[in-house]
């Protein structure tokens, strides 16, 4: 497909019939990447269901209509491919990567898994220990629980807040009528993407999408969310037998839709971004020795949002710890970024994501959530002109509002 300028358009989109969206970017490489993404994730539970998003994900390998579990893992494991599949508290994500001649083998086999699926007695019970230890793993990790436990804190009675893993007395309980059950009224085709970034024509990519996914009947999204509303800041702190305390300091934030979303994704990576620069590290680890790991996320949701700064430092600092981090949140609302740094700021995050996209894979499942959520992809070139547009009073007007310590939740694990 060429755009007005003759050129070609780095990512060619088409729909199904039925509603299922097609995102393609062509790639120079042997290895190519497929996925299809699905709107549906951990929120999308009722309380007696929690867990079984995730473990569907787990389960849609263990047998289908015409495939058992060792012929699902063959169909790509036996020509060096892979594989894999995640959830989150909004989607589902089932991809794989392969030589570039098998995206016929790949696309009928995601049609399959994620279509035909029927979730075999003995198949789910193997599963079930699985999972149960999954759950046990991250509640023996104080550096992985404590998340779940401070969005628990921060959507309380809200399916967000919820444990994507779900509870092990749940997960005892399902059967394969219950999986079958959240399928039909949560995997929508008006709600799935199928992504590929790879050495394929699009028309050819198309032509095979259509042949293992059309037949499949349209089914539109009657459901709807429940928003998250009415969230109150508060302090908590656990006693936990842990060499280190731990430490989440945090507040609601914007969501995918929310125009401001750029804005605190720069102010986040300033803070305490994935580089050795960010105003966390320097403050915490390299001028103090306060901390071996620090890091801020902010994650969107469909309707709301999660930023949250973690630490881990020995006892007799966590206080020191807390206010050193208070300190740098309090900088970023009251003094405003001179010229110098928001520029550098501005190139640090582009060639961050730069970087990023040089991987096939991430760009497979960026594009494949954009265009679920967007039905467009931004190009990088698109992304670096939002970045290049945010100003320094927008930045201290956004850092006031999710950086305001009156409206901060905190999350201690304290050990002892």
């Amino acid at each position: 497909m060429l755009n007005n300028t003759g050129y070609l358009e780095e990512y060619q989109y088409h729909q199904l019939k039925n509603g299922i969206r097609i995102v393609h970017k062509h790639a120079q490489s042997d290895v190519a990447h497929c996925g299809l993404i699905i709107n549906a994730g951990s929120r999308d539970e009722t309380k007696a269901e929690n867990g079984i998003a995730h473990f569907i994900e787990h389960c849609i390998f263990k047998g289908t209509k015409k495939r058992n579990s060792h012929y699902i893992l063959n169909r790509l494991d036996s020509v060096g491919g892979d594989l894999n599949a995640y959830t989150t508290k909004e989607e589902t994500f089932v991809y794989a990567s392969f030589l570039k001649e098998y995206y016929a083998r790949c696309i009928e086999l995601l049609a399959d898994i994620a279509f035909n699926s029927t979730f075999p007695e003995k198949e789910l019970a193997k599963e079930k220990e699985v999972v149960i230890e999954e759950i046990g793993f991250y509640k023996d990790n104080p550096s992985e629980l404590i998340f779940d436990e401070f969005e628990q804190q921060l959507f309380e009675n809200h399916p967000i807040g919820d444990m994507i893993l779900g509870t092990p007395s749940n997960v005892k309980k399902f059967k394969p009528k219950h999986l079958l059950d959240f399928i039909h009224h949560n995997y929508n085709t008006d709600q799935m993407v199928i992504c590929s970034v790879g050495n394929i024509n699009f028309s050819k990519f198309t032509s095979l999408v259509e042949r293992y996914f059309s037949d499949f009947e349209y089914n539109a999204r009657i459901k709807q969310r429940f928003p998250f509303t009415g969230y109150h800041a508060k302090s908590v702190e656990k006693n936990k037998k842990t060499f280190q305390s731990h430490c989440i300091i945090g507040n609601t934030a914007y969501s995918l839709l929310d125009e401001r979303k750029t804005a605190l994704g720069l102010l986040n990576n300033i803070l305490g971004g994935p580089a050795s620069n960010t105003r966390l590290s320097l403050a915490l680890r390299e001028r103090n020795g306060l901390a071996y790991n620090v890091e801020s996320n902010y994650t969107p949701y469909a309707d709301t949002g999660l930023f949250a700064i973690y630490f881990g430092t020995d006892f007799s600092t966590l206080e020191k710890a807390k206010l050193t981090v208070m300190k740098e949140l309090d900088k970023l609302r009251n003094t405003k970024l001179s010229s110098n740094q928001l520029h550098g700021a501005k190139k640090q995050l582009f060639g961050q994501l730069a970087i990023s996209f040089e991987s096939n894979l991430n760009e497979l499942l960026s594009i494949g959530k954009s265009y679920l959520v967007y039905n467009h992809v931004d190009t990088i070139k698109q992304t670096a002109e939002k970045i290049n547009k945010l100003t320094a009073d927008e930045l201290i007007e956004i850092a006031n509002q999710i950086f305001n310590p009156d409206e901060l939740s905190i999350l201690t694990y304290k050990s002892k």
